[in-house]
């Protein structure tokens, strides 16, 4: 546990995950020269199965189960995660302490243009393991062929570079925080692929009550981007959907008006639930909870059930 002038800062020890903790002990640092931080890699199950398959069923927090237990135990005293593999229900004993400003929440095209996959879709084969990005896909380019590519970010360039797959989808945030911005070919508008809820946002999670840290974390939270994923995470636990779900949500906020879009979609892509709704900031669950409620209405929650229990993914 932490002492006045020291932190100790969990993280999993994919490439990604140490540089993007990386960069909140630099955003720490400079606003707090005197703190020391310390930071531990810990192992998740997530990470142990990620190269040969994920496990069956997908169980709820298997990036961030082990990290929370220690949490709990006052080994770590704040964890840094991609929000959008954090489950909206956060574990009993944990909160977010700060969310920092946004990065790109786009998905990004690596191996490929947008007007060559447009031009030849039943020509390239797209890699991802993202069933909301594989719908998408489908809706996008028909006749497109879509295959499951796992692994962390390196190993899906390489598949890419050995022509196992003709191109990834990607997260742009994990590229562009791997300074990689090299390897994207193309950036897809979320007009085309809605990306996930809370993609592009990083989630600090620390002890409930731990007020001290809480308060150090003050100075790298943005309350724009702590709105904007508010609604789109509360969008998809009113659907009752993991993050590994179908489900795409994007809000905004212009001119003191937040507008949040989301998106459900069945695994082929045939079936889309879209639809928009504003509000003020300050309504930023209740928006998502409203557009949920609509999307519910019309089909979308029912045609979700059926996904989840036939793929076994869990919500979360």
């Amino acid at each position: 546990m932490a002492t006045d002038d020291s932190l100790k800062m969990g993280t999993r020890g994919s490439l990604l995950a140490r540089t993007q903790t990386e960069w909140v002990v630099e955003c720490l640092t400079r606003h707090h020269p005197e703190l020391r931080i310390d930071i531990t890699v810990i192992r998740t199950t997530g990470d142990i199965h990620s190269q040969r398959g994920l496990p069956q069923p997908l169980s709820k927090g298997l990036f961030t189960r082990e990290i929370e237990n220690a949490l709990l135990a006052g080994d770590v005293d704040l964890a840094v995660h991609s929000l959008k593999d954090l489950p909206t229900e956060l574990a009993t004993g944990m909160e977010l302490g700060a969310i920092p400003e946004r990065e790109d929440p786009r998905d990004a095209l690596v191996g490929a243009s947008l007007s060559r996959i447009r031009e030849q879709p039943d020509e390239i084969t797209l890699g991802t393991s993202s069933l909301r990005r594989a719908a998408q896909l489908k809706t996008a380019f028909p006749g497109c062929r879509v295959v499951n590519l796992q692994g962390n970010v390196d190993t899906r360039l390489r598949k890419v570079k050995e022509g196992v797959v003709g191109c990834a989808v990607m997260a742009a945030a994990g590229l562009k925080r791997l300074t990689r911005n090299e390897v994207i070919s193309d950036f897809i508008d979320p007009e085309t692929m809605l990306p996930a809820p809370g993609q592009g946002a990083l989630g600090i999670e620390i002890r409930s009550g731990d007020s001290r840290v809480r308060d150090l974390l003050a100075c790298i939270n943005s309350t724009e981007t702590h709105v904007c994923v508010s609604a789109e995470r509360a969008f998809l636990h009113r659907l009752g959907g993991g993050c590994r779900a179908p489900v795409a949500a994007l809000a905004t906020i212009s001119d003191n008006v937040l507008t949040l879009r989301g998106r459900v979609l069945s695994l082929d892509g045939s079936r889309v639930f879209d639809g928009t709704i504003s509000d003020a900031p300050d309504r930023a669950e209740e928006t998502g909870q409203q557009l949920a409620d609509k999307l519910a209405d019309k089909g979308a929650r029912e045609m979700l059930e059926q996904i989840l229990n036939e793929t076994n993914v869990t919500t979360g």
